[in-house]
C-alpha cells in the first residue's frame, strides 16, 4: 500500500486513501492452523541479519499481523519460545485479530 493512495473503496463508491504506507507477506492457511510454522515461514523469507530487522525497527512499525479464526468459544492458542524469541529479537509487535465460531452463537 503505498501512502496518499486509495487501497478499498466504501458501499457508496467512495475511495479509502492511506494515511501511511504499508508493505506485507502473506502465507497460506495451515489447516489444522499451525501459528509456530507460518511464523517460521513468513521469517525464512526474509533476512535473519538483526541489525537490519534493528534499523527498520528505529525507522518504522513493524507489526506481525495472526487472524485467528477458532472452531469453538474455548478454543486456544499458543506460540513456542522460539516464535517468541524470533518475534522479539527483530523488535516486532505482534497483532491477534480472533474470531469466535459462529456455532456458538445460539449457546
Amino acid at each position: 500500500m503505498i501512502k496518499g493512495e486509495p487501497f478499498s473503496w466504501s458501499e457508496n463508491g467512495k475511495a479509502r486513501i492511506a494515511r501511511s504506507g504499508m508493505w506485507r507477506i502473506e502465507v497460506a492457511e495451515k489447516q489444522p492452523g499451525d501459528l509456530d510454522a507460518q511464523i517460521a515461514e513468513v521469517f525464512g523469507l526474509l533476512t535473519n541479519d538483526l541489525d537490519i530487522w534493528h534499523s527498520l525497527a528505529n525507522q518504522y512499525q513493524l507489526d506481525l499481523f495472526c487472524g485467528l479464526f477458532m472452531e469453538s468459544s474455548m478454543e486456544g492458542i499458543s506460540l513456542s519460545a522460539e516464535s517468541i524469541l524470533a518475534i522479539g529479537k527483530r523488535g516486532i509487535e505482534i497483532d491477534f485479530d480472533i474470531y469466535g465460531s459462529d456455532k456458538d452463537e445460539n449457546v
